[in-house]
């Protein structure tokens, strides 16, 4: 493993930092209100971050979509909230714990909301007539976009980057259709800018001349960064919250040239993209944690072939359906060891959209290098939220397409016997597509020769697991050393791995203001773990304390397993919901730091 890959600084302080709500019943388009609230922001120069929060069913139930805005890069969603357009009373209510003094509810003015327990916590009620400015514009369904406005207009944001949102969304539907929606938002935030904007202490101004962004999911980052990586071949059962992975590359296959599959099951798709590579694709395959239960058999298969696939696992809560739209970071030792047995494998874990991003072509890479599966892990936290970045954010020129011992048609022309499973002290054999007359092979499942020939004897089944498994110690000469994050002498070291990296990053922001210098040590190179750690951090004083999203520990036992470096402690969420800065720092102070 190679050292602390760089140190970076942890995010800055902001003169500019709020957070809106925007709540109600599946089926009442709050993602839609969420994501165009989002996309306004960020075409005003802001600096944004959009979190859903759904319920797994079509209509009823509450969902929120939860959009922050900075003048200042930011990594993660943050709590309190200072301001939540309801579409319904329960979403009104619902968090009112997570609402800031001064902040605000906009709600429809029918709504039976209890205005006395909002204020006795010293929040602002802020009726407002959104059912009838939506029925006025033409249709109830702009309810959404009623509460969209006027939450523009209470924080006193200009209302034309929203406009050229709906044009954008409602566009192909028909003028009429994008007059009502325009009507609906412009008199909702006339309305809220005039009787609620001018004494509302949270604002938000668009930043003139700011550099273009786009806003992206890791989802969409992973997707494109195997795209850059030479991908042709994606099969996947849709399965939340990975299903947005092969929806995006079906809708650009042509263009892009890739085969998209949507297989009948997660067996099936596991296995079409394991042929599709023995064919000498580049292929893989997306899915969660139960899919990735069903994949298990067919990873082992690839591993005893040698056949290198990619497989993508955007966690959410388990076991069995668990939690269908819920974030979690539980299925790592299930990553680590996928299928029955002994066998070479690496394990990814990107923490931001940017390493999503080289994922996407770095996976590809190594699972030809090394002739193995690469699994890579986001989960629905990662996957799902939006995030503005600039273009400079994904690497093109760190991109290429590194084949391995992959041996072109010319170079087999002269071979005189091509095994595929030879003996090679890095414990990578040639390997050749199928279709040439000379790389004829038995691609057994069964413990096999070098030549691919079944067999049982002692001496040749060591032999081969000996080749295998020492593609483990050349893999670790790929594997990134973890980023450390925020000032070398810190005192306090948060350890985590994977989408932790943002909340982590600002929780030892807040430590190190109350006195605790902090910093974060992350993990994206989460298998095969060195048990060296870099003298960056070995020589360091701090405290160690683990950060993640699982019940049980599941990095802090790896990381201590491998490195014999013990913790000091651990910050555990798993309730389903993404661990925020807030959470990190409260846990911190009232359990952790009084033992350490």
């Amino acid at each position: 493993m190679r050292g602390v890959r760089r140190r970076e600084n942890c995010p800055e302080d902001r003169s500019m930092d709020v957070s809106i709500e925007v709540g109600g019943d599946a089926g009442q388009g709050v993602e839609s209100a969420g994501t165009g609230l989002s996309l306004a922001l960020a075409r005003g120069g802001l600096h944004v971050f959009g979190m859903a929060d759904y319920r797994s069913r079509i209509r009823g139930g509450r969902n929120f979509y939860q959009v922050r805005a900075s003048d200042r890069p930011v990594r993660c969603h943050s709590d309190p909230v200072h301001l939540v357009a309801a579409f319904t009373q329960d979403a009104a209510h619902a968090h009112v714990e997570n609402i800031a003094p001064g902040g605000g509810v906009v709600y429809d003015e029918q709504l039976p909301v209890d205005e006395t327990a909002l204020i006795r916590k010293g929040i602002r009620p802020m009726p407002m007539p959104l059912n009838r400015v939506a029925e006025e514009a033409g249709s109830k369904a702009t309810l959404n976009v009623a509460a969209v406005g006027a939450a523009l207009g209470v924080v006193g944001y200009p209302l034309h980057h929203f406009e050229r949102v709906i044009f954008e969304k409602f566009g192909r539907r028909g003028e009429h259709v994008v007059d009502i929606n325009l009507k609906a938002a412009r008199a909702s935030h006339d309305h809220a800018s005039s009787k609620y904007g001018p004494d509302f202490p949270f604002r938000l101004h668009e930043i003139t001349g700011a550099a273009s962004r786009m806003l992206i999911n890791g989802n969409q980052a992973l997707a494109l960064g195997a795209v850059a990586g030479g991908c042709r071949f994606i099969s996947a059962y849709p399965m939340t919250p990975a299903t947005t992975i092969l929806e995006w590359t079906a809708a650009r296959a042509g263009e892009l040239g890739i085969v998209t599959v949507h297989a009948e099951d997660e067996i099936a798709a596991v296995c079409m993209a394991a042929g599709a590579s023995f064919a000498g694709a580049r292929a893989m395959t997306a899915t969660s944690g139960g899919g990735f239960c069903l994949m298990t058999e067919a990873i082992g298969m690839a591993a005893m072939t040698e056949v290198p696939i990619v497989v993508v696992d955007v966690q959410r809560g388990g076991p069995s359906t668990g939690l269908p739209t819920r974030t979690e970071q539980a299925d790592l030792l299930l990553a680590i060891h996928p299928s029955h047995g002994d066998f070479p494998h690496i394990v990814l874990a990107p923490g931001t959209v940017e390493e999503c991003f080289e994922a996407g072509w770095r996976s590809f890479n190594l699972a030809e290098e090394y002739q193995c599966p690469v699994v890579v892990l986001s989960d629905a936290y990662l996957g799902g939220s939006l995030r503005t970045v600039g273009p400079a954010a994904f690497d093109w020129d760190s991109v290429v397409r590194d084949r391995g011992s992959f041996l072109p048609p010319e170079i087999l022309d002269s071979r005189e016997d091509y095994q595929r499973f030879a003996w090679e002290d890095s414990g990578v054999s040639p390997r050749a597509a199928i279709g040439h007359p000379r790389t004829v092979h038995a691609p057994s499942t069964d413990e096999h020769d070098e030549a691919g020939h079944i067999t049982e004897d002692v001496g040749v089944r060591r032999r081969m697991m000996e080749k295998r498994m020492r593609k483990m110690d050349t893999a670790l000469r790929d594997m990134r050393g973890p980023t450390l994050y925020g000032p070398a002498d810190a005192e306090l070291t948060l350890v985590c791995w994977g989408s932790v990296a943002g909340p982590a990053c600002e929780a030892a922001v807040t430590l190190s203001a109350r006195g605790t210098p902090t910093n974060v040590l992350h993990f994206s190179d989460v298998w095969p773990l060195s048990p060296d750690l870099p003298d960056e951090v070995t020589g360091s004083d701090a405290r160690f304390v683990a950060v993640e999203q699982n019940y049980s520990g599941q990095f802090a036992g790896v990381f201590e397993g491998t490195t014999g470096l013990e913790l000091d402690g651990a910050v555990l969420k798993y309730d389903g919901r993404q661990v925020s800065p807030r959470d990190i720092v409260e846990e911190l102070e009232r359990e952790v730091m009084q033992v350490v």
